[in-house]
């Protein structure tokens, strides 16, 4: 009878083991999926039910109990999708954890049972280079040397084909966890969630009390208190929304604008216009040089008259930019575009160039125009760069190609970064990140303070 030496043995044992230890795994994995979706359903369950009751309340809402009761239905709501996006993250986190150690687990595992072949190559190699005069000097009979070359040979073909199971489970694990490094980006979208809505539930939990304080002490009146919210919306849409190179617009048509652009691109109202407020806070020159040159693509400040070299790219630039102003009834040498940025310190660099609010480069919003101007009901060369609506659709169709469109924390702060730089964040480089954390704080805010009481949130 032939016999397998013990560190082969061992080797197949280790090996072997594996299957049940895998299904075991997957068997306890499943389970808590199952479990896990179960709660998620009952939870999503929940919220639509009380994001009925908050519609149904808001449509009869006309006492101070009625608008208590309203309150109350939107804090639940609002806690009990703290609550859905928590138990994600909980399952998201361990799901990650999990496969983690099972690919380590793996290739430990690997690298043992590669070093058990290499030692079988190596005896089979040593098998090869045995002489007539040392299987004679060995004491050993031919066959008793040849089962032993038989048995080797047997072996190591058998652990081949384990090796391969191995690696073929190592790649499959690798690719979850592939999959599961998406999920994380769905979990930081699912806290960036949890943070929007603990701070509606803060907001109104502090407009309950105010409400409960009227019911209870009458220091001002119900409809008081309703006439200054309706005041205060007023307020919100007909406030100038600083659009540079324009002479601003109420907030209220940006927003309406905002709305179409985002009914067009699946891109949210906030976001698009948190794009144009960021334009509008960084870019100080925006709107502050005249080209002079189509040739060079030199201008001049607008107001101090200083040269400025290659205020545009030339001809890239500059003789669409001529296009586009002529056909919508402009002068190109006395249309506001930026200066190059940063002048001071990238002397000889040059390009600005930008156009309007939404500071597209001329031959940038020559690519988009068709887009743009069937967004806004118009032919393409009737798109103006300088119309308040226009820029603000070009601002959305633009940020939906780099992903905003998807909606949520990661892929709204990736297509800002995008926006600015051409590339996504990367939180390793704060230069780059800094836009996309920016843009990302504005948009919630604009929702939160300016969009949220329009719509009675």
């Amino acid at each position: 009878m032939r016999k397998f030496p013990s560190t082969l043995c061992a080797v197949f044992l280790a090996l072997l083991a594996l299957a049940p230890q895998a299904a075991v795994l997957a068997q306890s994995t499943q389970e808590y999926q199952d479990k896990l979706k179960a709660e998620q359903a009952q939870l999503q369950a929940d919220v639509d039910l009380l994001s009925k009751d908050v519609s149904n309340l808001q449509g009869q809402q006309a006492t101070i109990e009625q608008a208590i009761a309203l309150i109350d239905a939107q804090i639940r709501e609002a806690q009990a999708k703290i609550k859905l996006r928590t138990l994600t993250i909980d399952g998201l986190t361990r799901d990650i954890g999990t496969k983690s150690r099972s690919i380590s687990d793996l290739e430990a595992k690997l690298v043992r049972s590669e070093q058990s072949v290499a030692g079988l190559i190596r005896r089979t190699r040593e098998s090869d280079d045995i002489s007539i005069p040392q299987m004679i000097l060995s004491g050993k009979n031919f066959s008793d040397f040849f089962v032993e070359i038989d048995s080797v040979q047997t072996i190591k073909s058998s652990l081949d084909a384990l090796m391969d199971n191995v690696r073929d489970f190592k790649t499959q694990t690798e690719e979850e966890k592939g999959a599961l490094e998406d999920r994380k980006t769905k979990e930081a979208d699912a806290r960036a969630s949890i943070q929007a809505q603990q701070k509606i539930v803060e907001k109104k939990k502090a407009e309950q009390a105010q409400l409960l304080a009227i019911k209870s002490s009458q220091v001002k009146t119900y409809k008081q208190f309703v006439a200054d919210k309706q005041a205060r919306i007023a307020q919100i849409k007909s406030a100038l929304f600083d659009l540079q190179g324009t002479n601003g617009i109420p907030f209220g048509d940006a927003y309406n604008y905002a709305v179409e652009a985002s009914k067009a691109t699946g891109v949210r109202p906030a976001f698009i216009l948190a794009i144009l407020t960021q334009e509008s806070d960084l870019g100080k020159n925006v709107g502050s040089c005249l080209l002079t040159d189509l040739a060079s693509g030199d201008g001049k400040g607008k107001n101090s008259g200083s040269s400025f070299q290659r205020v545009m790219a030339a001809p890239r630039d500059t003789t669409p930019f001529a296009v586009i102003t002529s056909r919508i009834g402009r002068d190109w040498r006395s249309t506001p575009v930026s200066c190059p940025p940063g002048a001071k310190y990238y002397v000889g660099r040059g390009f600005g160039g930008g156009m309007g609010p939404s500071q597209f480069i001329a031959s940038t919003w020559e690519l988009f125009k068709k887009r743009i101007g069937a967004a806004v009901g118009v032919g393409a060369d009737q798109a103006d760069p300088w119309n308040p609506e226009h820029a603000i659709v070009a601002t959305a169709i633009y940020v939906d190609d780099l992903g905003a469109g998807k909606g949520g924390y990661t892929a709204e702060r990736n297509a800002a970064c995008r926006y600015c730089s051409g590339r996504a964040c990367d939180t390793k480089k704060p230069a780059n990140s800094f836009y996309g954390d920016q843009v990302y704080a504005k948009a919630q805010s604009i929702q939160a303070n300016m969009i949220d009481p329009i719509l009675g949130q």
